[in-house]
């Protein structure tokens, strides 16, 4: 039987080899003074070099030297050079075993070492247990163990040694984890977990796997289904409490298996395991099944509102007629009166003459209704569909468990009013009901004066409150992660000031405004007197408007005529060859662990073919039946455990690495700068949930997959969103944790939130100005100082708010920074305060001095509009190899839920990296290739090119994995004038 592994060969290499490159050996490996004074009292130079091998070995890996074992020629090199000894003198030392062992117990008692004996094997286990709390990985558990060992003075034993140790110190630590999270689980709630994984007659299934197919489609039947699985997981019992008695990560691991654990393999898990998986299961359930029922909720009533706009069109449309007749009446109407007016006659007998009375007072009746449709609130045309409403609207209240601080409280007891009359059948509201909405329109239309309120404008207004004030926060459901209140998304307040150090702005709020303050008013001065002189290039004032010409490609013909012939010889390639090579040059199909023991597959050509089957939108069993050596089982096993989106950012990290190591692709930009923009891709679906229609791009529905891309051409982050949604939330999102630099975006991306977050952690954000008119400059004062600028100039900056909620800001920004929260989050929250909130108002404040600074770059540098425009051209060659590679189904995303919608997206952007890192890679070859036949390729020219080709990838047909394994090196380039005799 083959020996369980818990490392993989690149972590054996990395925690138990030494280190060969030149910035680790010098780390590792550089003797002390007091080290060579110890050295140059041994005798000879055999006995010099090789008691410095030993000493280096025993600091680090940790080992020792074993006689026989071969010394990294790079780490033997820099020891000789140290004790000025030629290395070939080792040869002589390792011929001494007696020496050998001395100098190795001399050592010991000089470094304060010890070997490790068998008495230790049960703290080293208990101190991989504690490591392995919180995940399953061996790499950490192995690595916090080797540096305990070394914290207490013991020399490492075998890696086999130290490999069964972690193995041990995890399965310790899964069964402490599972007999913690089952401590306050009572016997009959035991029994029916045990039941869930039974096969049910009725649902001609497990219970489990029924409570995991969450309904997706927004309607009635599926918000019923989610909340009747919401009460049958609740019915159970289970307190989420209980997750306090286990580490985090090893909870969402428990989650993160019964998610996708079928229950015939869960049923063959030892007892405890088996339970405790089930038991995190069903938490996590809860709080899954909340969020599925709150964004139904969410998408239902906005879909009440859009269909009374789209049915007000249908009736002005429908209208078009009655309009045009009353219009040619008053047209008869008016010239009479101007007749009359003329010749002085009677107006009234000149219209009933010319007119007719009968007419104008029969068109009244048509112009009240007209009128009425034109002045019709959103909230009348909404409740036309109350009979809908009441279909989802009280079943979402049974279930949901409402929480609000003290400003939510008429919204709550609105809530139970309607809660109260669903189980009472009464109908009309009380007269002293709350309103709890903010527009006083609605108010006055629900409760008319002297009148009863109207229970269906009532329940209609109430419901779509409900869902605002979920959206931002202020009321929140219990147990939810994605609808919790707005506080508990960011840092405790004692946590606040330590990460706020780590901001790059000052955050002492006096410094910060009279700095900011400052440099205003300074580049304000500096951008009116070049105005003034006509100094601005591309800019000019036109009466009261600010002219900006266009930026144009400036890509010279001797770059295209360079990219065609670089592209000529580029090898062909098959994408299965290309995904071969590229995982041999980075080793990122290892990024992949199963989700349960965190081992790599052992069959690479599933996670490739998975992936491609994302990633082309061929789906799993079309892959399997196109592909050699894999099946469409294998390919559905691997989704299952291997394709998570953990596992695939920590693959697109890897190919991005060496993507930005590699030299060729420093002629494109260092990798700071970056881009984002959105993709639109059609979903061919107007029911189910898979897209919405957004007019912008047509009539069909659809979704976006907003991309983040380096400005090396490193595709680097992805995201779904919906066809509706605005981008600028999700700016943000791609650059936390990236080192600072210029980020473009379209206009679609720039507000003035944005702005200001970008700037508080340390981006510089640059979008693409469409609409300078309507984005006025900011001035910190009440007058303005400059009279040329008064017609660009909009109000001043409120200090006040800004000083008000200052400490707000900071709190918001350094949760962000410290991955808290997601920028999106808090900003899609921010938004949605129908009254504007406070810390909205600030950061918005914030953000119109940072928008009027980055405007004044704008307008005097033509340089950064080049760049900007330069880094969304380099987007839209990512967009256009993504609809290459996207093909099948007409490039359609059909899937339904967000889970699957999103792999398509992460797999397409794998594939593009890859695609990326290959061109690169052989782009390079080709220009050494023309510059050895003294053809020009300046590298001036080199950065208007782009790895985003496509031509020479074979990107359909079969999928021949094992005939794609590939023996190393460098395909050879492509011989332009070899096509001509090419067998088809």
């Amino acid at each position: 039987m083959a020996r369980r592994s818990l490392l993989t060969g690149d972590e054996r290499r990395r925690l138990f080899e030494p280190p060969v490159t030149d910035r680790e050996v010098a780390r590792f490996y550089t003797l002390s003074p007091v080290d060579l004074e110890w050295l140059e009292e041994r005798r000879g130079p055999a006995n010099k070099l090789g008691a410095a091998v030993q000493m280096a070995l025993l600091r680090h890996p940790g080992f020792g030297w074993s006689p026989g074992e071969m010394v990294p020629e790079i780490v033997l090199r820099f020891l000789s050079d140290q004790v000025h000894v030629a290395p070939e003198a080792l040869s002589e030392y390792s011929t001494r075993p007696p020496t050998r062992v001395e100098h190795a117990s001399q050592l010991h008692q000089r470094l304060g070492l010890r070997l490790f004996v068998r008495g230790d094997l049960r703290q080293a286990v208990s101190i991989a247990a504690i490591a392995a709390r919180a995940t399953d990985k061996g790499g950490p558990i192995v690595e916090a163990l080797i540096a305990e060992l070394r914290r207490r003075g013991i020399i490492l034993p075998s890696p086999d040694t130290l490999e069964r140790v972690g193995l041990a110190g995890r399965s310790q630590a899964r069964r402490m984890a599972a007999e913690d999270l089952l401590a306050p689980i009572s016997l009959s709630q035991l029994e029916r977990i045990d039941q869930l994984l039974v096969n049910d007659p009725e649902l001609k299934k497990s219970a489990l796997a029924w409570l995991r197919d969450i309904p997706e489609s927004p309607s009635a039947a599926s918000m019923s289904g989610i909340t009747e699985r919401l009460a049958y997981v609740r019915a159970i019992g289970i307190d989420p409490a209980i997750t306090e008695s286990i580490h985090e990560r090893r909870f969402d691991q428990y989650a993160r298996e019964g998610a996708v654990a079928p229950a015939f393999l869960l049923s063959g898990y030892s007892v405890g395991r088996r339970r405790a998986t089930v038991v995190a299961q069903l938490i996590f359930l809860e709080s899954r099944l909340s969020d599925a029922a709150a964004d139904m909720f969410d998408k239902m009533v906005g879909s009440l509102f859009a269909k009374g706009r789209r049915g007000r069109e249908r009736k002005y449309q429908a209208s078009s007629r009655e309009v045009s007749q009353i219009m040619r009446l008053f047209s008869g109407v008016i010239g009479a009166v101007d007749q009359a007016r003329v010749d002085g006659g009677d107006v009234l007998d000149r219209i009933d003459a010319q007119v007719g009375w009968w007419k104008v007072l029969a068109a009244k009746p048509k112009i009240d209704a007209l009128a009425a449709l034109a002045i019709e609130d959103p909230l009348v045309s909404a409740a036309d569909r109350y009979g809908a409403l009441r279909r989802f609207v009280p079943t979402f209240l049974e279930h949901m468990r409402f929480r609000a601080g003290t400003g939510g409280a008429p919204l709550l007891k609105a809530l139970e009013i309607l809660r109260d009359l669903n189980l009472s059948g009464r109908r009309e509201i009380p007269d002293d009901a709350p309103l709890p909405f903010a527009s006083k329109h609605w108010k006055a239309l629900v409760k008319p004066i002297g009148g009863p309120i109207n229970r269906r404008l009532y329940e209609t207004a109430v419901a779509a409150t409900l869902r605002d004030r979920l959206r931002s926060g202020d009321v929140w459901i219990e147990g939810s992660r994605s609808y919790k209140r707005f506080a508990d998304y960011l840092l405790p307040k004692d946590e606040v000031a330590a990460e706020a150090e780590t901001l790059p702005v000052n955050v002492e709020m006096g410094a910060y405004l009279a700095e900011r303050a400052g440099l205003l008013d300074q580049r304000l001065a500096v951008f009116s007197r070049r105005l003034a002189k006509d100094d601005l290039v591309g800019v000019t004032l036109k009466g009261e408007e600010l002219s900006v010409t266009p930026v144009k490609a400036n890509a010279p013909d001797e770059a295209r005529s360079l990219d065609r012939a670089i592209d000529a010889l580029l090898p062909r390639v098959r994408i299965t060859e290309l995904l071969r090579e590229v995982d041999a040059l980075t080793g990122f199909s290892s990024m992949f662990r199963e989700l349960r023991s965190g081992k790599v597959h052992d069959n690479p050509s599933c996670i490739l073919a998975a992936v491609l089957a994302d990633a082309t939108n061929l789906g799993l069993e079309r892959m399997a039946n196109a592909s050699q050596g894999v099946t469409y089982a294998q390919l559905a096993w691997t989704q299952s455990w291997y394709l998570s989106e953990e596992n695939y950012k920590a693959a697109l990290a890897r190919i991005i690495e060496v993507h930005h190591a590699q030299p060729f692709a420093r002629h494109w930009g260092d990798g700071q700068a970056s881009s984002s923009d959105g993709q639109f891709f059609r979903s061919g679906r107007r029911r189910g949930g898979a897209g919405e229609v957004n007019a912008k791009y047509g009539p069909e529905p659809g979704l976006r997959i907003y991309t983040h891309l380096s400005d090396m051409h490193g595709s680097f982050h992805t995201r779904v969103l919906s066809a509706t949604s605005s981008e600028a939330p999700y700016v943000l999102d791609g650059l936390i944790g990236r080192g600072g630099g210029e980020h473009y975006t379209d206009t679609g991306g720039a507000t003035d939130h944005v702005f200001a977050l970008c700037h508080l952690l340390g981006y510089r954000f640059v979008p693409r100005l469409r609409d300078l008119q309507d984005r006025r400059l900011a001035i910190i004062g009440a007058k303005p100082r400059h009279k040329i600028l008064e017609p660009l100039l909009g109000r001043p900056i409120r200090v006040d708010v800004i000083e008000e909620n200052w400490d707000d800001i900071v709190r918001l920004a350094a949760s962000i920074k410290a991955g808290s929260v997601a920028p999106s989050v808090m900003l899609k929250k921010l938004s949605a305060f129908k009254r504007q909130n406070r810390l909205d108002m600030a950061l918005a404040e914030v953000g119109r001095i940072e928008r009027t600074l980055f405007t004044l770059d704008w307008l005097e540098s033509p340089q950064l509009r080049r760049r900007c425009q330069a880094g969304l051209n380099k987007s839209e060659a990512r967009h256009a190899l993504a609809q290459a590679v996207f093909v099948h189904k007409q490039g359609r995303i059909a899937d339904r839920t967000l889970h699957n919608q999103e792999h398509r997206a992460s797999g397409l952007n794998l594939v593009i990296a890859a695609i990326a890192l290959w061109n690169t890679l052989y782009m390079q070859r080709a220009v050494e290739h023309l510059r050895e036949r003294e053809v020009a390729a300046p590298d001036e020219l080199l950065a208007h090119l782009s790895p985003m080709s496509w031509a020479h990838v074979g990107l359909t047909g079969d999928y021949l994995w094992a005939d794609a394994a590939t023996a190393g090196g460098f395909r050879p380039l492509n011989d332009p004038a070899d096509r001509l005799y090419r067998a088809a």
